[in-house]
């Protein structure tokens, strides 16, 4: 996982920094920062209750293929977004593929259908489209309390059957 703090108070324009780190910041600094005084623009501000001023950035979520499709990947960013979010006003990401290397994704069907399925995971969460790619979650959201609860009963489910298929090989 790799994730960005930004701090809108700190007397750096966010945008500019964000702009000169990636090209997927620049995107999602495009979309909430405005680009000459840092700050969240306005259509930003009225959507975010103010409880704090910094934008935590979700850059990337990755997982070995076998751990895929489970949902661990949305119960791990839960609890990291748990972790990182004090004093942000917003955490952000964009939803979409980062391993382009797995050859069933060569058909746009179903790159279209795994995207889809990501975007998914991010909006149980809590996360909603905001522009273009870049969805938004405020930090204020009772949907991400109740759903890191649910996700921590999704990882004990997970642990468990894990541990019921592995019991035959642990006892040999």
């Amino acid at each position: 996982m790799a994730f960005y703090k930004v701090h809108l108070d700190q007397g750096m324009n966010a945008f500019r920094a964000m702009e000169g780190e990636s090209e997927e910041l620049y995107e999602t600094g495009q979309a909430l920062l405005d680009p000459v005084m840092g700050n969240f623009t306005e259509d930003a501000s009225e959507r975010l209750p103010y409880v704090g001023s910094a934008l935590l950035v979700m850059d990337r979520v990755a997982l070995a293929e076998r751990w895929r499709g489970h949902g661990l990947g949305a119960i791990l960013a839960t609890e990291a977004i748990h972790r990182l979010m004090a004093g942000c006003r917003a955490v952000a990401c964009s939803p979409g593929i980062t391993d382009l290397s797995s050859d069933r994704l060569r058909n746009q069907g179903e790159w279209d259908r795994v995207n889809a399925k990501i975007a998914r995971g991010w909006e149980r969460i809590g996360f909603r489209p905001y522009q273009e790619t870049v969805y938004l979650l405020s930090p204020a959201s009772e949907e991400l309390e109740e759903q890191r609860g649910a996700m921590r009963g999704r990882l004990a489910e997970l642990g468990a059957s894990w541990r019921l298929a592995h019991a035959c090989c642990a006892s040999s």
